[in-house]
């Protein structure tokens, strides 16, 4: 186990996921915080779905689908099949054992529970023995404006497969939400902060965008390590890249780099961006080239001890 104090990880997707499992073999229980993107959340045939919540107890608790990247290994669609016989709505999948995730969780919100609570609960029983929280316990919608224009995250992401225009997104609900008591006490006692190769405008910009959360990562005194999401001018999975273009930003690392600006004192990046490092380090940032691509469990702890091997050496050069 690494020798790291106290990390929080900032993460969303299956990218997220991927490195959070990392993190949870390297790391014990006590010493490790994952602070997940929740402004994808949304309530689909009466219930309360946390797509990137799930995502991450499922990759931790070794219950993933590896191949799709969401939901639960082995699964199987006679509800959604048995729905569509009835002409119901089946454009966002929910499959048979994962809608018991949901269902709870939807109980527990209607008799009161905070996410917060019902996400501890959900991992208890799944076995996961890291913390698992919500970026807040606050309403916060992801609003993507498109060529079609503004769109509900998931009505773009999912039903529309990504295919208008990407423009933009705002955080509705976001202004005014505070960070979840876990994520405040892990930001509070933060030995390092990893910035898991997620969506940067999808699933991490959310969490910045909560009160106070992007003026206490630039004022830190943990280091702020990132991983890039790009590797060889595409993202591994998803539609960074092509949102890139749409927005006329070259789907590099040292764009993603300039997107996070100074907030990241250390980027982690593929041996196919190594000719990127000069440029990115001459932002004021540190630069460590690696493999990031993830597709063994092996790769996964690998990276994460990277990581905070990188943010351990850019603590002793700042002490």
């Amino acid at each position: 186990m690494n020798a790291a104090r106290q990390v929080l990880a900032l993460a969303g997707g299956v990218g997220g996921g991927k490195l959070a499992r990392g993190l949870a073999a390297v790391l014990l229980p006590d010493n490790l915080t994952l602070v997940v993107n929740t402004a994808d959340d949304f309530v689909h045939l009466g219930l309360h779905i946390s797509p990137d919540i799930d995502s991450v107890l499922y990759a931790l608790a070794d219950l993933n689908d590896s191949v799709q990247g969401w939901g639960l290994a082995g699964d199987t669609d006679h509800v959604m099949d048995a729905l569509a016989r009835l002409g119901g709505d089946t454009w966002f999948k929910l499959r048979d054992r994962d809608l018991a995730t949901h269902l709870l969780r939807t109980q527990k919100i209607s008799e009161g529970y905070s996410l917060s609570q019902v996400t501890q609960l959900i991992a208890d029983r799944l076995g996961v023995g890291h913390r698992v929280a919500p970026m807040t316990d606050a309403p916060v919608s992801s609003v993507v404006d498109t060529e079609r224009g503004y769109l509900a995250f998931q009505d773009y992401f999912v039903r529309q497969r990504c295919a208008p225009i990407f423009y933009g997104v705002r955080f509705e609900g976001a202004a005014l939400a505070e960070p979840s008591a876990a994520f405040v006490a892990a930001l509070e006692c933060a030995d390092a902060i990893v910035i898991c190769p997620s969506n940067p405008f999808l699933s991490i910009d959310p969490i910045l965008a909560l009160v106070g959360v992007r003026a206490h990562l630039e004022s830190s005194r943990a280091p702020v390590i990132a991983v890039s999401p790009i590797v060889g001018g595409n993202a591994v999975k998803g539609p960074l890249a092509k949102m890139m273009g749409e927005r006329k930003i070259p789907p590099t690392s040292l764009s993603i780099a300039r997107h996070y600006s100074s907030m990241v004192q250390g980027w982690l990046i593929d041996a196919a961006d190594r000719d990127e490092a000069a440029a990115i380090e001459s932002l004021g940032c540190a630069v460590r080239v690696t493999r990031t691509l993830m597709t063994t469990p092996e790769d996964k702890s690998q990276l994460a001890e990277a990581a905070l091997d990188f943010a351990a050496d850019l603590a002793r050069q700042n002490s």
